[in-house]
This record gives C-alpha cells, structure tokens and sequence, in this order.
C-alpha cells in the first residue's frame, strides 16, 4: 500500500509539473499575471513534494542520495525546481525559469518512469500503463486545443468576408468579434503548443521503456514534432508581425489540417500507434 502511494504521489507530481508548464508558457508569450501565479502554486507543490520525500529517503538511508545514476536524477531535478523558483523569487526572469522547468520536467519524468524504478516496483506493470495514458491524454487536450485555434480561425475568416463585403445581418450579431475570434486563435495555441510537447516527452519515455525497436524516426513521431514546429513558428510569425488577419488564420486552418492528417494516415503508418 505504500508503494503504491508513493507511486501515486510521484505521478502526481508530473501532472502537476506538466500543468505548471502549460501556465508558464501562456504567461511568457502572453504576459498573464494569473497564469503566472497558478503556475508558480503548483510548481511549489512539486518541490515541496520532492524535498519531503527527499528528506525522507535521506533519513531511510542515512545518507545523501547522489551515489546512483537514479538517485542523482532525482537530486538533479530536485535542484532545477529550486533553483527556478529562486530565480522566479529574487530576479524575476521568465525564459530562464521556463526553460530551466521544461529541462526539470524531462528528468523528472525520466525518475519517475525509468526502467529500474518499474522493474523494482510492485505496480511498475500499472505504472507503466499510466504513462501511456497520461502521454494520451496530454496528446488528446492538445488536439482539443488546435481544433478550437481551428474553429475560432473559421470563424474568423468568415466574419472578415461578411464584413468586406459588407454583408452583416441579424443573423450574424450573435457571433464573437474579430478581435476576440483572433484572441481565441491564440489562446488555443497557447495551450495546445505545450500540451502537445509534454505529451512528445512522455510519449518518447513510455515507448523507451515498453518498445525494444522504437525508432525517432517513425512516421507519427516525425509528423506530431512537424506539427509542433509548425505552431511554434505560427506563434513567432505573429509576435513578429509576419501573419496577421486572414494570413494568420489560414496557418491555423493549414496547421490542423497537416494535424488531422497526421493523426489518422500517420498512425496508420507507424509502427506502434495503432489507433484503429
């Protein structure tokens, strides 16, 4: 029972990493002080999770745990999580802390899903299992989010037409301005952009652990980082001022596009996503 509490709480822990960096992604790229608070909450409930039980496995084993490859992971995650809270506390820096948590996220996930640590634990069958569907569900909620940069960037085309060429009726008030169609555009590439990384990252880690031939280079692989790519240089193009209006939703209607494409042609290509 302790075991599996344990192994409980550390899952728990990589969710809540994983939902942190969500937040510290939409607050860096959108500048928003309540997605800068959740994502500070919750990356403090990670490290004080990780010093109890650090604490506790130092007084189990009466020494410092850095004599192993997974106890200096663990060590070595535990110090990047303290070093961007410091960091986030006395210089108020924003890129540096991402990036310092997306490093401490991977090897967080690599500690808490290594193959020794599920070879020695009684549910380490079950914990493997529940990376794969942790991986999934991250993969899904970032599909839920490019569909509705989809929607909105629909929406937003055909409001321009109806206002170019000046056909407005009643019918048309209900619906949301330009102005907020585009806000909804990139507020859900905000969300999905990272989604979909830390479903790639426990993605690459559960295939590591359970797959004896995986390759990088299979097809779903190659296609999800492409996807990923694509956004990214969707959100830069319009930081940058280089896709706007109509140019910056047709990228999204492309972008989904290649995204459904390589859902269903990809998986049916790969070697080990067999969605069908």
């Amino acid at each position: 029972m302790a075991d599996l509490t344990m192994t409980r709480l550390h899952e728990a822990m990589v969710v809540l990493y994983a939902i942190s960096l969500v937040f510290y992604f939409i607050d860096y790229l959108n500048k928003d002080a309540k997605a800068h608070r959740v994502a500070f909450w919750l990356l403090s409930i990670v490290w004080v999770l990780q010093s109890v039980f650090l604490v506790m496995y130092i007084v189990e084993t009466h020494r410092f745990p850095i004599l192993s490859l997974f106890e200096g992971i663990y060590f070595y995650a535990w110090l990047l999580i303290t070093i961007s809270i410091l960091l986030h506390c006395v210089y108020r820096v924003d890129l540096p802390v991402f990036f310092i948590n997306v490093i401490g996220f991977i090897f967080m996930t690599i500690h808490t899903f290594a193959p020794s640590q599920i070879a020695q634990s009684p549910v380490g069958e079950a914990l493997s299992s529940e990376l794969l569907f942790i991986h999934i569900t991250f993969a899904i909620l970032s599909y839920v989010a490019f569909s509705l940069s989809f929607v909105f960037s629909t929406l937003y085309l055909i409001l321009y037409n109806v206002l170019k060429k000046k056909k407005w009726t009643k019918q048309w008030s209900r619906l949301p301005s330009l102005q907020q169609t585009e806000q909804g555009m990139t507020a859900s590439l905000l969300t999905g952009i990272p989604l979909l990384l830390i479903s790639l990252i426990l993605g690459l880690q559960w295939a590591y652990l359970t797959l004896d031939n995986v390759s990088v280079f299979d097809v779903k692989i190659i296609g999800s980082f492409i996807s990923l790519l694509i956004y990214c240089f969707i959100i830069y193009g319009n930081r940058k001022a280089k896709l706007y209006s109509t140019n910056y939703a047709w990228a999204h209607v492309y972008a989904f596009l290649f995204v459904i494409i390589n859902f269903f042609l990809g998986s049916r290509l790969s070697d080990f996503h067999l969605w069908y």
